[in-house]
């Protein structure tokens, strides 16, 4: 396996609470079975690939793998907490269509073949809202140019926040002048959000107190 450099430090959260054992059981009942650090393509081959960036507790990547079993779903997450709460969503629902990269996407993301990734998901991200932090958010233009490598021709990005500062950055960096070129986008609120049968609500949605933004962007055809 090819070594990816490490470009970019990390700064999420890796731990909170301590594992039950049973947690720690499920860690090891699906390590081998589950858990990638590339794309593996012997467990990609044949299905329509969707890529969740960061997907916390594991509540919408659940239901989405639940949704659509001819699709496989790989879920980035460094948050362990995270990972196990998901892992018991596997097996209480027997889902058979997800792969878990426990660390950080954006390395992982360098290394997925080109134009192979059918669907993407980014919910909810950390808005490292202090000015001196503002580096560290995903969105990004080299961020977004990336993913755009790797979307098939009219795949959609699906990206929400309920950070105010970050739906301006949001619409700021998909505005730029070369990324216009690449990425059409619509825009949803609250009220008008795409029905949770086709994009599942998050625990953290469901207790946002503001308004939050949607943002459906298709990646136009190369």
């Amino acid at each position: 396996m090819a070594i990816i450099p490490n470009d970019e430090k990390f700064f999420g959260r890796i731990k909170c609470r301590k594992l039950t054992d049973r947690q720690a059981f499920l860690f090891e009942k699906f390590k081998d079975k589950l858990f990638i650090s590339s794309m593996d393509e012997a467990k990609i081959r044949g299905f329509d690939v969707f890529l969740e960036i960061g997907f916390g507790s594991g509540e919408h990547i659940a239901q989405m793998a639940l949704s659509n079993s001819t699709g496989l779903y790989i879920g980035c997450e460094p948050f362990i907490n995270g990972v196990a709460s998901l892992l018991a969503k596997i097996e209480a629902n027997n889902i058979k269509n997800i792969l878990i990269h426990q660390g950080d996407a954006r390395q992982f993301i360098k290394q997925i073949p080109e134009s192979s990734i059918a669907g993407a998901f980014l919910l909810f991200p950390d808005p490292w809202h202090k000015r001196r932090h503002i580096e560290r958010r995903f969105i990004k233009e080299k961020t977004i140019i990336e993913m755009a490598r790797i979307l098939k021709s009219n795949a959609c990005w699906r990206i929400a926040t309920d950070h105010d500062e970050y739906q301006k950055w949001l619409l700021k960096n998909f505005n730029l002048e070369n990324i216009v070129s690449i990425f059409s986008y619509k825009l949803f609120d609250n009220a008008t959000r795409l029905p949770e049968e086709t994009w599942p609500k998050t625990r953290y949605e469901k207790k946002a107190s503001s308004k939050i933004l949607f943002m459906s962007a298709t990646k136009m055809l190369s």
